[in-house]
């Protein structure tokens, strides 16, 4: 009697700080993201310039950035675009409970799992769409007002602990906006394009039936340790990745694999052999590879000598972004301007979204405005992620990453053509 009422205590301990967590990452902040004029933005390999056109030309006010000095126009709806088109995975609030626990939110312990699926995702849109593609509708969205937010803080926060206190399970629908997307597809590429578009976010809803979902993620966590609460470190979610990519059975995506690099070495032999490697017996093509390397960069801080390092990456069209973030709190790094890195944050507890129904609402998995933080921030852990669609992509991103990376941090990597991508982790570390 004594441990079943241990474990009810438990129990509502769980659903209280759940509760606590949903209302502390649902109070967001106004703020506004500041781009200069005269520096390039380099998003997952592209270069934007904001040039000066016509001083009187405003910027939308729901862009949720501002050009210092002067409003500019150039490449900044073009950079929009891309930037909201990246899939943007956060908190949420009231999924199905996780196995073995009493979760049914990952506020205030998801936030690498987060980036590791948004690190996923992109490499998914690369596979399927192509570094070229973007959502038609992406500058449809508008950012939330604020203030609604916070006004409904503290009615979110004494719903949510009285359903834990009822045992209530009522799922709510998303705060956001959910405008019915009425668009006549042009041809059957668009039609395609909108069709894997919806397919990617559905394998990472949070469900136990999604391929890369919370609930799944964390099952494949238990081998390293792991439970749900945990917090997970970038090089653990790197394996749970990987896991989950081979244990995926769906035939879409046969054709894709992950290797994740032991000591900062990344062995091209091993690549290859993954990649040639086919389930298939009739199937010749080589498969594509998502290439996850964790590293440290720096003792206790990130040593800013890696500044040019991750700008590097960061420009490299092969890349698909980094798991980083602060001490405790994880970024999905996309690009950078000068010496700040642009990012989405997981951090926004949002509702419940069920991807398994026709036609579910697109908009909170897309990211209205991008954030900013200086690079001596950034934690010294993360996990660096490549993709190459076959053989010969990889190949050529060897010599790419070998070309871009000076001095230095090219002997660290050690040029992918003598079999090694990366240095010793002991380089790294001690640099």
């Amino acid at each position: 009697m004594e441990a079943t009422g241990t474990d009810e205590v438990d129990k509502l301990k769980t659903k209280f700080i759940s509760a606590w967590n949903n209302m502390k990452y649902s109070w967001v902040l106004k703020t506004k993201t500041y781009f200069s004029r005269n520096s390039p933005v380099l998003l997952l390999g592209k270069c934007y310039h904001f040039k000066f056109e016509d001083e009187n030309k405003l910027l939308p006010a729901r862009s949720g950035c501002t050009i210092e000095d002067h409003v500019i126009a150039g490449n900044v709806e073009e950079f929009r675009k891309d930037f909201i088109s990246r899939i943007w995975l956060t908190y949420r609030e009231e999924f199905p409970q996780i196995e073995g626990s009493a979760f049914t939110t990952d506020c205030g312990w998801g936030c690498t799992l987060r980036t590791g699926q948004m690190l996923l995702a992109q490499g998914l849109i690369l596979h399927f769409l192509g570094r070229a593609w973007t959502w038609p509708d992406a500058l449809n969205i508008e950012n939330s007002d604020s203030d609604s937010w916070t006004s409904n803080t503290v009615k979110k926060f004494t719903a949510s602990f009285e359903a834990s206190l009822s045992g209530e399970s009522e799922l709510k629908t998303p705060t956001v906006s959910q405008k019915e997307t009425i668009r006549r597809h042009s041809d059957d590429h668009e039609m395609r394009n909108e069709i894997y578009h919806r397919k990617i976010i559905s394998w990472f809803g949070d469900s136990p039936l999604a391929l890369f979902g919370l609930h799944q993620l964390i099952k494949y966590g238990k081998k390293s340790g792991k439970k749900a609460g945990d917090w997970y470190g970038p090089a653990v979610v790197a394996h749970i990745l990987r896991k989950a990519v081979e244990e995926a059975r769906h035939p879409d995506l046969q054709g894709i694999t992950i290797y994740v690099a032991q000591d900062c070495t990344v062995y091209s032999s091993d690549v290859i052999d993954k990649q040639c490697t086919s389930m298939a017996s009739d199937n010749t093509d080589d498969k594509a590879v998502i290439i996850l390397i964790p590293v440290r960069l720096g003792g206790e801080r990130t040593n800013t000598d890696y500044l040019d390092f991750v700008k590097g990456i960061l420009s490299l069209e092969y890349c698909v972004g980094i798991i980083g973030g602060k001490p405790k709190q994880s970024y999905y790094f996309a690009g950078f301007q000068d010496d700040s890195l642009i990012y989405m944050d997981p951090h926004y507890c949002q509702s419940f979204v069920d991807v398994s129904i026709k036609d579910f609402p697109l908009e909170t998995f897309h990211c209205p405005s991008p954030k900013k933080m200086s690079f001596r921030k950034m934690d010294p852990s993360c996990t660096i992620g490549f993709y190459c669609r076959n053989v010969q992509d990889f190949k050529r991103a060897s010599e790419e990453i070998t070309k871009q990376l000076p001095g230095a941090i090219t002997q660290l990597l050690n040029a992918l053509h003598s079999q090694q991508f990366g240095g010793h982790h002991r380089e790294v570390t001690e640099t």
